[in-house]
């Protein structure tokens, strides 16, 4: 690469000071100036030459490892937004479900487990509550969130110290 930007200099540079030389010795006129023109003609096709004579079927861009790489950030993007859309899915069942367990008079912990739904959209899947067992609080959540008894996962634990 460096020697044909080197061989390209050097005929710009020789082909300028031979058009100078030869600008110098013809007399002025009209000659001069249709020489200056050819001259600079001349000059142009130096300078250009790299362009015109690039293979440009080497040139040619292969594009398919950068479009690939593109969708496989926009999967990993997609994902971690599915990610964050799960957590703070889960985050607000869990304080929806200590919110309504509060209302009933029910003390629990809870934990929410999501999974995305055909609509690619997470949803709550299943609830695993620490506390007494109410009945109430678990046909809320199968009426209201959708998580049937099957998916409740129930920890009793002992309020009696």
């Amino acid at each position: 690469m460096m020697e044909a930007v080197r061989v390209w200099l050097t005929s710009v540079v020789l082909v300028s000071v031979l058009l100078s030389a030869a600008q110098s010795l013809i007399p002025p006129g009209t000659v001069r100036k249709a020489a200056g023109f050819t001259g600079g003609l001349i000059l142009l096709l130096v300078l250009l030459q790299p362009v015109l004579g690039a293979d440009l079927d080497r040139l040619a861009l292969d594009l398919s490892d950068y479009q690939t790489a593109v969708e496989e950030r926009q999967a990993e993007l997609a994902d971690t937004q599915t990610e964050a859309m799960a957590s703070i899915i889960a985050e607000q069942t869990e304080a929806y479900i200590l919110n309504k367990a509060g209302e009933l008079g029910a003390e629990v912990t809870v934990r929410v487990e999501t999974r995305t739904g055909e609509d690619g959209v997470p949803v709550p899947w299943s609830a695993e509550l620490a506390g007494a067992r109410s009945e109430a609080l678990a046909s809320a959540l199968e009426t209201e969130l959708g998580i049937p008894a099957e998916r409740q996962v129930w920890h009793e634990r002992n309020t009696e110290d």
